[in-house]
């Protein structure tokens, strides 16, 4: 099972009801927290939106996802209507408030009346039966069936392409790992000899040490100069990187979570070392989880 982005563009269009209705869907979406879908389509149609939200949310885990529905209904009249009701109450209004002030305000006409927002509206696809209406919404949905398919479709593909990348970064992580395990700053005889002069230089500055508190600053020392735990948790995190990519989508917040993970153990590999080529080496691990990161916020 592979992975999936958050980004894609699907469209789906067709005919039904004899040719009587027309519809274009268009699909568009973009990385997000959750799962949020917005949904745009013509008044008179109301009935889609619970199920059409239910199609997405079956199919799409994660991402703000966008559907637009265009419809035309042939024979639904000559395109506009007029809101009569609203129309009848501002010309009442425009009769009261001329007897008010005749003297001030001129008559209103029909022209005025009429260019008011509201009074004129958009005629919108409305099927004249019950029947009608359920053949509507039933071809309706069974387009955006089509469309959320060709977006999952997307998705994957966008995700392939993610996968391969992201799999380069983690085989580049584990390189980089390799490559600080064997410095010769993390072998033992290097830290030995390490936290040997460190603890000679406490006792040159002070000589009033006891032999518990010698012993206790040693195994402090010791525990701040090796790196070996951080380059094992590294290690590990590269392999449930690789586990979790296996899995496949839903997996994107598991993969930002494991990220944050990487960073602490790099961070802290950096801040222990006192050897200029085993920090080399932890600021490059630093860089590539950076670019992971970067790559793993458009994963569903």
């Amino acid at each position: 099972m592979g992975i999936n982005s958050m980004t894609g563009f699907a469209r789906s269009e067709g005919v039904a009801l004899n040719g009587a209705l027309s519809w274009v869907w268009e699909l568009r979406s973009v990385n997000g927290k959750g799962l949020d879908v917005r949904l745009r389509f013509p008044p008179g149609l109301e009935g889609i939106e619970a199920p059409a939200r239910k199609a997405a949310a079956n199919k799409i885990a994660r991402g703000n996802v966008k559907l637009n529905l265009t419809a035309t209904m042939a024979g639904s009249g000559s395109g506009f209507r007029v809101n009569e009701d609203f129309l009848d109450e501002l010309i009442e209004l425009a009769k009261r408030k001329a007897g008010d002030n005749a003297s001030e305000i001129g008559p209103a006409n029909l022209d005025g009346l009429i260019s008011v927002k509201g009074v004129v509206e958009a005629a919108d696809p409305e099927p004249k039966s019950e029947e009608d209406r359920k053949a509507c919404i039933d071809a309706l949905l069974e387009g955006l069936e089509q469309a959320i398919g060709s977006l999952v479709e997307a998705r994957a593909g966008e995700g392939a392409h993610l996968a391969t990348l992201l799999s380069s970064q983690l085989d580049q992580m584990e390189a980089l790992t390799s490559q600080a395990t064997s410095n010769a700053a993390t072998q033992p005889g290097a830290l030995k000899l390490r936290v040997k002069t460190q603890v000679e230089a406490l006792l040159d500055a002070s000589d009033s040490l006891s032999e518990d508190r010698l012993a206790q600053e040693a195994a402090l020392l010791a525990t701040k100069a090796d790196v070996r735990e951080e380059l094992d948790r590294l290690t590990a995190h590269i392999a449930q990187g690789r586990e979790l990519m296996e899995k496949g989508s839903p997996c994107g917040r598991r993969l930002e979570f494991l990220s944050q993970e990487f960073n602490r153990e790099a961070n802290t590999l950096c801040s222990k070392s006192s050897d200029a080529g085993l920090t080399a080496i932890g600021l490059e691990i630093k860089a590539v989880i950076d670019q992971f990161r970067e790559q793993i916020q458009n994963i569903e």
